[in-house]
């Protein structure tokens, strides 16, 4: 029994979980009629293509986040979290994302067993720069979104030197031979370390982090590199001061909140054919029944409206919710990879069934009749 069949197998038997367990009664559109089982991998990607580009893209639309695989929100066991990344493969992911800051290496670790049997052409996978991560038993933080034991702390290294090491490092955790896609992580006015300093730590990365990255890019050592950010300020930066390839864009572009990307950054990465990946497209599971929005408990003023405004929509037009958010942010021809995070075999396969769903035009037109979302804002094609 090889290893794909034994995890599986396992799973199943062991979770009492059919793949099809608990998918919202609207997430296959009665439409078309179809199960998640008929929905296979090249419908997904017939349905959101990579358009050509000059630049490096992810070989697939649908990827999957590793926040959860770094005990992000609270702990997931190694097994559930290796069963989903094996989940997300069966069910046609082949773009993996993850980061040393997400668990203090507990993601890359679990990322990389997941991934170790697998053809290394056959994925896409991205990692970040910028934390430096040191052994320390216990290592305590204090409002912490890592939940479980946490063996290493960090430090902020945006030079060369340190994006060189940082690579390294990844490349030994995750046990693979190279890298994708690299990001400059958490270089933004929301790092809360940072705050208004965080132009000082811009700067050091202008000069450091940014060129050497270029040369990594030159030299074949990985096919692509950007930010991974919050916020749009040090995304405008880096077009005006670098050559990046691709952005990492999280808690900006989903059906809460657009604006600001669509109509300030997205235009201006056209001009250079740069691409964008993004994160937390279910607003870090607040547009799937989270009682939390984005990484905080707090909930902005109009959210909540917002929220039940979508519900509303959602329900009339038996659309699923999830399903909608997640295709919403697919649909630009800018955006080359969205990855929501997932530590379970259920939310692995809903969300890459999530893709291959067929939602009707008049949701979205009640959406923008509604100003629920922006007049000219791309939606997914039937």
């Amino acid at each position: 029994m090889d290893r794909r069949t034994f995890l599986l197998q396992s799973t199943l038997a062991t979770a009492g979980l059919a793949t099809t367990t608990g998918l919202s009664a609207f997430a296959i559109s009665p439409n078309n009629k179809k199960t998640m089982e008929d929905i296979k991998i090249d419908e997904i990607e017939n349905h959101f293509p990579q358009p050509e580009s000059s630049r490096f893209r992810p070989k697939t639309k649908i990827g999957m986040g590793g926040v959860a695989l770094g005990n992000g929100f609270h702990v997931n066991p190694d097994a559930e979290c290796i069963q989903a990344v094996e989940e997300a493969w069966n069910s046609g992911v082949r773009y993996f994302d993850t980061s040393p800051w997400y668990g203090l290496g507990t993601s890359e670790r679990r990322m990389g067993i997941s991934l170790k049997d697998k053809t290394r052409e056959e994925f896409t996978l991205s990692s970040k720069v910028g934390r430096i991560l040191s052994p320390q038993e216990d290592f305590k933080m204090e409002r912490s979104l890592w939940y479980g034991k946490l063996n290493f702390s960090y430090r902020y290294d945006y030079s060369a030197a340190g994006v060189r090491k940082s690579v390294e490092d990844s490349l030994q955790r995750l046990g693979v031979s190279s890298l994708d896609i690299i990001f400059i992580h958490d270089l933004s006015p929301d790092n809360g370390d940072m705050k208004q300093d965080w132009l000082k730590y811009f700067d050091i990365a202008a000069k450091g982090a940014m060129p050497e990255l270029t040369k990594m890019r030159e030299e074949g050592l990985i096919k692509a590199w950007g930010l991974g950010v919050n916020t749009i300020e040090p995304i405008l930066k880096t077009i005006e001061v670098a050559d990046p390839d691709i952005f990492l864009s999280a808690c900006q572009y989903n059906l809460i909140k657009h604006d600001e990307l669509f109509n300030k950054v997205f235009p201006k990465a056209a001009k250079r054919d740069i691409s964008f990946v993004i994160g937390s497209p279910l607003c870090a599971g607040f547009l799937s029944g989270k009682d939390r929005y984005l990484y905080s408990p707090d909930f902005p003023s109009g959210v909540k409206a917002k929220l039940a405004a979508l519900q509303k929509a959602a329900a009339k037009h038996k659309v699923d919710l999830r399903t909608a958010a997640l295709q919403f942010c697919a649909a630009p021809e800018i955006v080359s990879g969205v990855i929501p995070g997932s530590h379970t075999i259920q939310q692995a396969t809903e969300n890459a069934a999530s893709f291959g769903v067929k939602i009707p035009n008049e949701f979205w037109d009640d959406l923008k009749k509604q100003q629920l979302i922006l007049e000219n804002v791309a939606i997914p094609k039937v």
